[in-house]
């Protein structure tokens, strides 16, 4: 089982939505709901991250800006309160590509993204080294939160699940600090 919940992490992480509306800077995502293969994992996925929480309080401001600063370099950061949420930073050229935001390397990019009014429907299709990730999404955003739901299926070294997930993006601030910029598109 932890192997599926690495699973989902992985593919939530790697794409959250964004449009037209969405600001430059500093946003914090967190993830509302997991089902792996029929199984709510929402629960387990909360004491995961209670325990991460628990041991980043048990750090001193210096290890908790270090462990910050090694996220960043990754496109994610932390912050300091917790609460089982991600940071990303979004920058003005992703913010106005009207486009769902592809992971820190832009390497996954959403194909037959269509927008009315603040939703947008988009679907992914991605091989990356041994996996390949299928599937559709729906994003809204209302000013400074993005609510996203997806179900994708992923399949990872020949074992196939499909996780249904829903997540929130909130804005935090207009300086993304250590936190580096989630990717442009590579050339396809």
């Amino acid at each position: 089982m932890k192997k599926l919940t690495i699973l989902a992490l992985a593919a939530l992480a790697g794409i959250a939505s964004a449009d037209a509306g969405i600001k430059p800077g500093l946003w914090e995502m967190r993830i509302a709901k997991t089902v792996v293969d029929g199984q709510d994992q929402s629960a387990q996925m909360a004491g995961i991250s209670a325990k991460m929480n628990d041991q980043m309080a048990r750090l001193s401001p210096e290890q908790h800006a270090q462990m910050s600063a090694r996220l960043g370099q990754r496109g994610m950061g932390m912050p300091m309160g917790g609460g089982g949420a991600i940071q990303m930073c979004i920058t003005p050229e992703v913010a106005k590509r009207d486009v769902p935001v592809a992971g820190k390397d832009g390497s996954c990019q959403p194909i037959n993204v269509h927008r009315n009014g603040n939703h947008m429907t988009y679907e992914v299709n991605c091989v990356s080294r041994e996996t390949k990730t299928t599937g559709t999404g729906v994003s809204t955003v209302n000013g400074h939160s993005v609510t996203t739901r997806s179900d994708t299926t992923v399949v990872d070294h020949g074992e196939t699940h499909r996780i249904q997930s829903e997540s929130e993006m909130r804005y935090v601030k207009s300086d993304c600090g250590d936190v580096k910029p989630v990717g442009m598109p590579s050339h396809r």
